[in-house]
């Protein structure tokens, strides 16, 4: 088994003290390699349930991986949705454009003649309620 020293010594602060955190069971102990990012792993066989760990690790990786898989599916599904909604946007723009462009010509077309039409009709319907306001004074 690693000593004291090589745990939380000057070997153990290369990795910040972690050395010592990636301690599971009494079997199994890291060592960190002097010079190198690596760190060695001492096994116990006397003290050890080897296959209790690789059980636990294989559930845990199984885990991360079905929860990766959830996040692709659903970023996918998002991208998908938010190509279609920008599909959507160009369109009704596009769209917007074009009526734009139609009003414009018919009111160039027609000249200010809608303008004299309101106008009418607003003198039009003032009239009709006086008119109809002075029959029921009386």
């Amino acid at each position: 088994m690693a000593s004291s020293s090589q745990r939380g010594g000057a070997g153990g602060s290369f990795y910040g003290g972690a050395a010592a955190s990636y301690r599971s069971r009494d079997g199994l102990s890291t060592r960190p390699v002097a010079g190198s990012d690596e760190i060695q792993l001492r096994i116990d066989p006397i003290n050890a349930d080897l296959d209790d760990e690789i059980t636990g690790l294989r559930s845990q990786v199984r885990q991360l991986r079905n929860v990766a898989q959830d996040i692709h599916s659903e970023a996918s599904f998002q991208k998908d949705f938010l190509d279609q909604l920008q599909m959507t946007l160009i369109k009704a723009q596009a769209g917007v454009k074009n009526n734009m462009r139609r009003l414009n010509k018919s009111i160039v077309k027609n000249g200010s003649n809608h303008i004299v039409h309101v106008v009418l009709f607003a003198l039009l319907l003032f009239t009709v309620l006086y008119l109809w306001s002075k029959m029921f004074r009386r």
